[in-house]
């Protein structure tokens, strides 16, 4: 095997073990959203710190793979997706502690319960997140494109979500029950980033199997 082929793959399991990591912190953020579990909130926050370290070790070796051996065609493509993976998956770990900053906050309100719509949420971008690296590490176009047409469903659920919050608003004067309707759009909006950065991991992939840019297709239907 080729020095290039190894190095390769080293690459790849970084990005694994990074967004292993990132599952990890996601999973503990939505669970200490559903139960308050402070262990898990702990959790988060020290996650993070490992995912910062492992973004620049990555960008070190993707821009070395580059530098040092100028690599054309799908060497080319898999390693500049990775650099695009590398920062989505640290943006998502982003997402996670502000999820986790946000409950929290609920945690200081009694009896305060997300809602229903909210939790579907979860599961959604569970399944896109999972299922993103899982195509990555498989290299499976037909499991990326499937994360793609999961999109509209966490976007309809996030309407779903605002929706239920304006008429709590619309119906409470209690300033607990105010703040918490205003946390719950921000884990809410985190929470539907979470399933934007699945989706570009997944059309990441796409570009990186076949080099087909499936970004924007309306506005390339306008071109």
């Amino acid at each position: 095997m080729r020095h290039f082929d190894v190095e390769i793959k080293d690459l790849q399991n970084h990005l694994i073990n990074m967004a292993s990591i990132v599952q990890n912190m996601i999973n503990a953020a939505t669970q200490s959203l559903s139960n308050k579990n402070q262990i898990s909130s702990g959790n988060v926050l020290s996650l993070e710190k490992e995912v910062n370290i492992q973004e620049i070790v990555i960008d070190d070796k993707c821009l070395k793979l580059i530098a040092l051996n100028q690599p054309v065609g799908a060497d080319l493509r898999f390693i500049t997706s990775a650099m695009k993976i590398n920062s989505d998956l640290e943006r998502m770990g982003d997402e996670a502690v502000n999820i986790n900053n946000k409950t929290c906050d609920l945690e200081k309100i009694e009896n305060c319960k997300p809602f229903e719509t909210t939790q579907k949420m979860v599961a959604a971008v569970q399944t896109m997140v999972m299922d993103s690296i899982k195509a990555f590490n498989t290299s499976d176009i037909v499991l990326a494109q499937s994360v793609l047409k999961k999109d509209d469903e966490v976007d309809d659920l996030n309407d779903s979500v605002l929706d239920d919050i304006k008429t709590l608003l619309a119906n409470t004067n209690n300033p607990e029950e105010i703040q918490t309707a205003i946390d719950l759009i921000f884990i809410s909006k985190s929470i539907e980033r979470l399933g934007d950065h699945a989706t570009n991991i997944s059309e990441d992939v796409i570009f990186m199997i076949n080099g087909k840019d499936v970004r924007h297709p309306k506005l390339k239907q306008k071109q």
